[in-house]
């Protein structure tokens, strides 16, 4: 069984091999580049080296980087593992690092490894047809992202995910839906298709993906457009026939930067003729409706035939 590390030990070498992997080797590396037990109980024995699990050293004795971690796991799990869910994810590009987290791994469904604190172990019999062309070894995007899914706690985290993924840039929602063809037993599978289409149609966010069903949908409010480019910035949503720019935060934020960054945002769509409602989270989350109101009230400004629908009896836009 070919490791992924095999053909860079023959070309360059042991040494060139661990400085490549931030001085984090294993024993079968070493084994492989001819080194005896005697050569490797040696520097452990004498603690110049540390165990990070069973059969991988650290050839130091500092703190373990978080890059250290992730691939002493991936040694630690033979030569058929690789990184999957968040650990590929962040190795790709789709997510922002987070080293409290654990770190990801898959295997084929016939082996076993015994587990290891932080590191999550997953099986999977179709490991292999999913594995992205790259060395180390992990998933591809789209696989990763639907790892992702498989796990996540709501249909909520599983579309905030999968937003931050595609607006990386690095997979977009049609790969997505062409891994989500070969996963038949996906958990939230049915959800996917229609907020893997709104992304593919700009929403970038989960709060915009809420303000979508939420506000606009389950009100009968006219579609805005998503992501309008204005010069070197884009709007969240807009009505460019009403008039009406509609600006997404989800973040909790009381920096002084960021508000006068979003005045001079309002203040240049009001100089294009443009009204600007902003709303957050807890506005689009908690009272939907409220805003369905706002937004319909400026949209009537325009079309004072406008029409809209309440989404239940105690809705306010009755």
């Amino acid at each position: 069984m070919e490791w992924w590390w095999q053909q860079q030990l023959e070309d360059e070498g042991i040494e060139v091999l661990i400085h490549v992997q931030n001085r984090i080797v294993s024993r079968a590396q070493l084994l492989a580049a001819q080194w005896s037990e005697a050569d490797i109980r040696r520097p452990l024995r004498r603690r110049r080296w540390q165990t990070i699990h069973p059969g991988v050293y650290a050839t130091h004795t500092g703190p373990i980087g978080y890059d250290e971690r992730l691939l002493a796991a991936l040694l630690y799990a033979g030569p058929d593992a690789g990184w999957s869910h968040y650990t590929a994810a962040e190795q790709l590009g789709l997510l922002k690092a987070d080293d409290r987290r654990p770190v990801y791994l898959t295997i084929p469904g016939k082996r076993r490894v015994r587990p290891r604190p932080n590191v999550m172990l997953y099986r999977d019999e179709h490991w292999k047809d999913r594995l992205a062309a790259v060395i180390p070894p992990r998933s591809t995007a789209a696989h990763a992202v639907l790892d992702i899914v498989a796990i996540s706690n709501s249909a909520d985290e599983a579309a905030a995910v999968i937003a931050e993924a595609c607006q990386s840039g690095r997979v977009d929602p049609a790969a997505i839906l062409s891994a989500l063809d070969e996963r038949r037993r996906l958990r939230y599978r049915s959800e996917l298709r229609p907020i893997l289409a709104d992304v593919a149609a700009g929403s970038h966010s989960l709060l915009e993906l809420r303000y979508l069903r939420d506000v606009e949908r389950r009100h009968g409010l006219p579609a805005g457009v998503r992501q309008r480019q204005v010069g070197k910035e884009f709007t969240d949503v807009a009505y460019p026939r009403f008039g009406l720019v509609v600006e997404l935060d989800g973040r909790f934020h009381f920096a002084p930067h960021r508000r006068w960054r979003d005045l001079d945002r309002d203040n240049r769509a009001t100089l294009r003729a443009e009204s600007t409602l902003r709303y957050g989270w807890f506005d689009i989350t908690s009272r939907p409706c409220a805003a369905a109101v706002q937004v319909f009230q400026v949209l009537r400004r325009r079309d004072p035939t406008l029409s809209a629908t309440p989404c239940g009896p105690t809705c306010q836009l009755a």
